[in-house]
């Protein structure tokens, strides 16, 4: 196989019925300038990388895909944070949060992920599109419910997309986080298996199916992209440790 470093730069986007003028992608590993263990379009700043690579990386994507503009950076930190960034100076610098959301054209919400799952919210009218950075940390921190509370729109008129995420046969999970999770889903033990070790295997994306539908959004797209199955095309940090981030991006066009 081409060595990553040497391949295209490229991304996924998502499958949904979005209004016209809502754009979104979900980056791939390969086609940057960072060197193992970042190999190759790392675009997290805080990992350990070379900020010369990042920010090549982040000027190759934003060429290769026609960006309107700098994606907005957060600075996350597995909590339930929402910042609108159109609020006073919210997108001039990265600030502490785990979601964000946008009426402005042109303006990039943005969430680094490496297993987490990063989720996109958009409305029917395509007046507000939202992100969310939601590992078991975040769900049950309950960063969703703030992200719907905080978009304001009515639950029916929303619709969103799961990216590519650590799936259920490799997000093994103890006791302590299984029932962190169903204290706020108290319906969710389906989603979590026992396995052999004595500890259980979890389901990211149908544990946050279950609180997008809980708020009353049922139109529910992606979810089927495991990070950690997937070396050649998706960073895991569970399954390498020290590794790159891959964006999940969605704005309005001007």
């Amino acid at each position: 196989m081409t060595p990553l470093e040497f391949e295209r730069l490229a991304w996924i986007e998502p499958d949904w019925p979005a209004p016209a003028g809502v754009r979104a992608l979900s980056t791939q590993r390969a086609g940057g300038a960072s060197t193992v263990p970042y190999a190759s379009l790392n675009l997290g700043s805080h990992v350990g990388d070379a900020a010369a690579a990042v920010a090549e990386n982040r000027r190759r994507l934003r060429a290769a895909a026609g960006l309107p503009s700098e994606p907005c950076w957060l600075a996350q930190v597995h909590g339930a944070t929402v910042v609108d960034l159109d609020a006073g100076d919210a997108a001039a610098a990265p600030i502490t949060a785990d979601a964000c959301l946008t009426r402005q054209p042109g303006r990039i919400c943005a969430i680094l992920t490496a297993d987490c799952l990063p989720i996109l919210l958009t409305a029917d009218s395509g007046e507000v599109v939202a992100a969310a950075h939601a590992g078991w940390r975040g769900l049950a921190g309950g960063v969703l419910e703030a992200l719907v509370e905080a978009v304001a729109v009515p639950p029916p008129r929303l619709m969103a997309w799961l990216g590519p995420a650590i799936g259920p046969r490799h997000f093994e999970v103890g006791n302590e986080v299984r029932e962190a999770l169903l204290r706020g889903d108290a319906g969710a033990a389906a989603a979590f298996q026992p396995n052999s070790r004595g500890r259980f295997l979890a389901n990211l994306p149908e544990l946050a199916r279950r609180r997008l539908a809980a708020r009353g959004i049922n139109r529910i797209f992606g979810g089927g992209e495991c990070t950690h199955a997937d070396g050649d095309r998706y960073f895991s940090h569970r399954r390498d440790g020290v590794t790159g981030r891959q964006a999940t991006l969605i704005w309005r066009e001007a």
